[in-house]
């Protein structure tokens, strides 16, 4: 049985990765902070896109334990480790034009769009994180990454 995290998405929706899947990682978390964490990412940004668009989706990436995330060579510093993060794309929407509506109605810790293509509505993603009052300030910082360099903030 799926555990709800909120309305439309599962603990199990935000830890899945077929990455580790592949290679025998169990990504599945049951550590309650990191959860907690989880939840807010969802209540604090997730549903507020998915009611906005009216589009069912699921994250591409959200949590992922540092086995998992070292086999994707992410950041140690990766606050997709924490439960802090989601990567992003819905079905029929601009890439671009998602990032700009969580830029502007959503409070976040990063908003990256990675590895966007202008012209190209489903190229790349976003990803987007939260951080809990209680652990610290949301900095709303958008970002722009084309695989080579980062630019400060959205670049079509």
């Amino acid at each position: 049985m799926a555990t709800q995290l909120t309305e439309h998405f599962t603990l199990e929706e935000m830890c899945k990765s077929d990455t580790a899947v592949r290679k025998g990682i169990d990504n599945l978390t049951s550590d309650e902070k990191i959860i907690s964490y989880l939840r807010s990412v969802c209540a604090h940004i997730l549903e507020p896109v998915r009611e906005n668009f009216d589009i069912p989706f699921a994250p591409t990436s959200g949590y992922r334990c540092s086995a998992l995330n070292a086999t994707v060579n992410g950041s140690p510093r990766s606050q997709h480790c924490k439960g802090q993060a989601a990567d992003i794309e819905i079905a029929g929407v601009d890439n671009f034009v998602l990032a700009e509506w969580i830029e502007a109605n959503c409070t976040y810790d990063q908003l990256i769009l990675e590895y966007y293509k202008s012209g190209e509505p489903s190229s790349g993603w976003v990803h987007v994180s939260y951080i809990q009052p209680e652990v610290g300030q949301n900095r709303k910082d958008s970002i722009t990454f084309d695989g080579n360099t980062y630019q400060a903030g959205l670049i079509k």
